[in-house]
């Protein structure tokens, strides 16, 4: 007689979250590797409290956290990572076989490998658009290389903040690397981008560009325009989500 296999339940939480990558990512890695007793499912949460009747299911063995829960979530959480707790903000939640919610980061592994494989002298400063939860593993690499970085805020209320109505030629002039960690741009909205002054921007530039679908965003559109190297998140998904399953697996 076969031994009852385990069924496993993972998935995403976030917020409209129906154009997802995960979804469809690891749906297909099931198929493709034949990995049975598997679900990958989106849990569109309209407020973080909801994220308790999600926790309550008995299959649940990992889930991607996205916008806006990722630091929303910690609360609910019984660990986290070391460099979970660092970043302050995490996408990963493994259930342990205790019944542990631990929350990891797994933003920041993607965007270096990422940034890393294409750009072969790191810039020595730049700016990051957006404070949101992204922003957080992206702060934490920048600061691992030894990068100097700025944030850029609609509300700036810390030191190393500016507004997107300061930005000025003398900024792009030192900052080469800026990275989008905002929503701007994602489908089906792809006519917005950030608000920076893009005639500022030349060949020594590189956008890097979080969003992910479209491919090609209109903030990287108009760094090609310029001459400016870019860099599409996609990359980035494939290897937090790689990262994601090598940890739920453990």
């Amino acid at each position: 007689m076969q031994e009852n296999i385990r069924f496993r339940q993972f998935g995403l939480i976030g917020e409209n979250i129906s154009y997802s990558f995960s979804q469809n990512y690891f749906s297909e890695k099931f198929k493709k590797l034949k990995i049975e007793h598997c679900d990958y499912k989106n849990f569109d949460l309209k407020h973080i409290d909801e994220v308790e009747k999600v926790f309550a299911l008995k299959s649940l063995v990992g889930l991607n956290v996205t916008i806006p829960y990722k630091q929303q979530i910690i609360p609910f959480l019984d660990s986290l990572s070391i460099q979970a707790k660092e970043i302050g903000a995490i996408n990963v939640v493994h259930m342990t076989d205790k019944n542990k919610k631990v929350g990891y980061n797994t933003d920041f592994y993607g965007f270096e490998k990422s940034l890393i494989e294409v750009v072969e002298v790191l810039p020595k400063q730049a700016l990051i658009l957006g404070t949101g939860g992204a922003s957080k593993a992206v702060e934490y690499v920048l600061k691992k290389n030894k990068i100097s970085y700025t944030f850029v805020s609609r509300f700036p209320n810390k030191k190393n903040q500016v507004s997107y109505q300061d930005l000025n030629q003398e900024l792009f002039k030192h900052r080469l690397l800026i990275i989008n960690t905002t929503p701007l741009g994602t489908f089906p909205k792809v006519d917005t981008h950030p608000s920076i002054p893009y005639h500022y921007l030349n060949k020594n530039h590189i956008l890097y560009d979080l969003v992910y679908n479209p491919e090609i965003t209109r903030f990287l559109k108009l760094g090609v325009q310029k001459g400016a190297q870019i860099i599409g998140g996609l990359k980035m998904l494939m290897y937090q989500a790689e990262k994601a399953w090598e940890i739920w697996n453990k």
